[in-house]
């Protein structure tokens, strides 16, 4: 069932995690924020009041650690760290409304206000307590929690500790959330996840230490009625989220925007799942209205650390090429809800070919195409649209119920699937139409304005829809076609309609959009053997060619396509030819299938593609991938799939 998150609420609140300031920003932190800010982009597209809150969590253990191995006070490597990320928001184009930082005032009265209540209403008791407890996520462990001797989260050693402290009766509210989250199937998202929380709450739940003594650290907001004692860094960080809307200080601005939409990493997802849910419980305070956790990022297959040295910096990625093509990488190569692979191969090939090759080419060749066949000036249509028009305006007039409905559902891909669904069927139409030769024929003037006014219009639509995932080059496309800075805002009802705005503009011609990179010389690689399994059933290896590398494998482009025409080639018995869809446009496949299928049986049927094959022509006609298929020199089948999936979807 779709999330009500974009449908019907004129107000809505999109918050991040706030970050640890004990180290520098990366690609997972870029990556929370860019979909953040996506959501809220769109949801003012909507003409929404959106609120979207990002900040930084500064106190702690680990905080105050990171400052004392570089000589200095917590105060000043927060200081320090705070204006990284404040730069890379800025340079990543965030539109956050508010940045918080857990330092200031304005939080920690909050904080401590919060505290008092659940204090006075018998939530939080002082008890002793002794076990284990793990530096790295500053949490309490018993010995039955630990895994094998370590940390259950992260895997680090833990420490024995005894000391009093204060605890939040977390427990007593086991089966209130478990409640909660089996009736509201939407509060914890992807699936996966809620079943994850579903299962940590099959376990007795422990009460929550919310307290650290002032002689083991000294960096947090003091408990306003022990002042021996500074609070635990993930209540005084969760706190946040009610904080900066006003709870407590600004009871109207509260109530308009509370509660929210919460987008974590999958290693944050009990703290948010569990121990937030259960502290506004005990506030009496509605709870969040979707808590959606992402997966983490892998750099060329291995997870990314800090002591392996391969950490992904975003503003390198950025300086190499833009930050509307690195927003569009990391929302574009992986489903939100799963774990992504980052490597230079696949964005320089998702820049080549999405980017440069498919849009930049588009826009490109439709302001020349109007600069040197009608002087610059975009023409009025004429007379009646034929198939090939009416095909591009009914995606372009679908885009709208697509998108809100792909971004409903945290389907950041699928969302700019549908997008360069419009940019594959508009290169289309112009190769179909050929303006180029209609110019040749002085009958065909009309016919030609008509062409070039739909080649405008599309990539009108287009950078409408572009403008949350892609904020600058969506404007850069806007100004190339004459409209003015003010145009977003005078498009209403969310739909930027299939009509005659751009009759009459004058076109701006510039330099490419994504001029094309380089390849990247390939990093090191690690050899790679096949072991060849040995027993009575095994008389030989069943592998016939030569073996190769993980690194060679993960240069082929595989994708779901969807064959949406097919017929015989004349004068072969084997050849097809098929017309196959892969989200962001449609290619043309030759495949020697035709003695197992029937043309008329393979449409509708998805395959996997081979998508960065070199073209070949095959008797005549252009080839622009391959499928897989089982057999030898006799097709048994092709491989497809048991589910249904989104045309385009990287097979990994």
């Amino acid at each position: 069932m779709p999330s009500p998150f974009f449908f019907g609420a004129d107000v809505f609140y999109v918050t991040t995690p706030i970050y640890y300031v004990n180290d520098e920003p990366h690609i997972g932190h870029a990556y929370t924020t860019v979909a953040a800010d996506v959501l809220a982009r769109y949801g003012r597209l909507l003409g929404k009041d959106v609120f979207l809150l990002t900040g930084t969590d500064e106190h702690g253990q680990k905080v105050a650690q990171a400052a004392s191995n570089l000589n200095l006070s917590p105060q000043q490597q927060a200081d320090t760290l705070v204006v990284r990320f404040q730069q890379l928001w800025a340079q990543l184009n965030i539109s956050h409304n508010d940045f918080i930082r857990t330092t200031e005032a304005r939080h920690k009265q909050v904080v401590q206000t919060v505290l008092t209540r659940l204090y006075e209403r018998g939530e939080i008791y002082e008890a002793m307590y002794e076990g284990w407890y793990c530096l790295s996520d500053e949490r309490f462990w018993t010995e039955k929690e630990l895994t094998q001797g370590n940390c259950p989260d992260c895997g680090k050693r833990v420490e024995p500790l005894s000391e009093k402290n204060y605890f939040f009766r977390m427990g007593k509210y086991r089966e209130a959330l478990l409640d909660y989250i089996t009736q509201h199937t939407d509060f914890i998202q992807p699936e996966h996840r809620r079943n994850e929380v579903l299962g940590f709450l099959q376990r007795p739940l422990g009460d929550l230490c919310i307290s650290r003594p002032q002689s083991r650290l000294s960096w947090g907001v003091p408990l306003p009625f022990d002042n021996d004692y500074v609070t635990y860094v993930w209540l005084d960080a969760l706190v946040n989220y009610i904080s900066v809307p006003g709870y407590t200080v600004d009871d109207v601005r509260f109530e308009r925007h509370w509660p929210a939409i919460h987008l974590v990493g999958k290693d944050i997802l009990t703290t948010h799942a569990v121990y937030w849910p259960t502290i506004l419980m005990a506030l009496k305070l509605p709870l969040p209205k979707t808590i959606f956790a992402h997966g983490w990022w892998t750099l060329d297959g291995a997870k990314m650390s800090k002591s392996r040295g391969n950490v992904v910096h975003p503003n390198k990625i950025i300086n190499a090429v833009g930050v509307d093509a690195f927003r569009y990488f990391l929302l574009r190569e992986v489903p939100f809800g799963q774990d992504g692979n980052f490597s230079h191969d696949a964005l320089t090939m998702r820049y080549n070919g999405d980017l440069a090759n498919d849009l930049g080419n588009l826009v490109s060749r439709t302001i020349s195409l109007i600069g040197q066949l009608r002087g610059g000036v975009i023409p009025k249509p004429y007379g009646v649209i034929d198939v090939s028009e009416r095909e591009i305006v009914a995606i372009a007039n679908t885009l709208c119920d697509n998108i809100r409905d792909d971004l409903s559902t945290f389907r950041f891909d699928r969302a700019l699937a549908h997008i360069f669904k419009l940019v594959g069927r508009t290169n289309g139409y112009i190769e179909h139409t050929a303006p180029w030769a209609l110019a040749k024929n002085s009958s065909q003037s009309e016919r030609l304005d008509t062409v070039l006014f739909h080649m405008a219009e599309a990539i009108r639509c287009i950078a409408f829809y572009l403008r949350p995932f892609m904020p600058g080059t969506a404007e850069e496309i806007e100004r190339q076609l004459g409209l003015p800075p003010s145009y977003s805002k005078a498009v209403v009802n969310d739909r930027p309609f299939w009509g005659g705005r751009l009759v009459g503009a004058r076109v701006v011609k510039s330099g490419p959009l994504f001029p094309r990179l380089e390849k990247p010389a390939p990093p090191a690689t690690m050899e790679s053997s096949c072991p060849v399994p040995q027993g009575p059933m095994m008389a030989s290896s069943p592998v016939d060619k030569p073996i190769v590398t993980i690194d060679d494998f993960k240069k082929l482009d595989l994708r779901v396509g969807l064959i949406v025409a097919a017929e015989k080639i004349t004068g072969s018995k084997k050849l097809l030819k098929l017309s196959v869809d892969i989200g962001c446009e449609r290619r043309q496949i030759v495949a020697g299938i035709g003695a197992r299928y029937a043309p008329e049986t393979l449409v509708g049927k998805q395959i996997i593609l081979v998508a960065n094959l070199e073209p070949v022509t095959i008797m005549g006609v252009l080839s622009q991938g391959m499928l897989l298929a089982a057999g030898g020199t006799e097709v048994l089948g092709v491989a497809t799939f048991q589910e249904d999936m989104p045309a385009g979807t990287t097979i990994q």
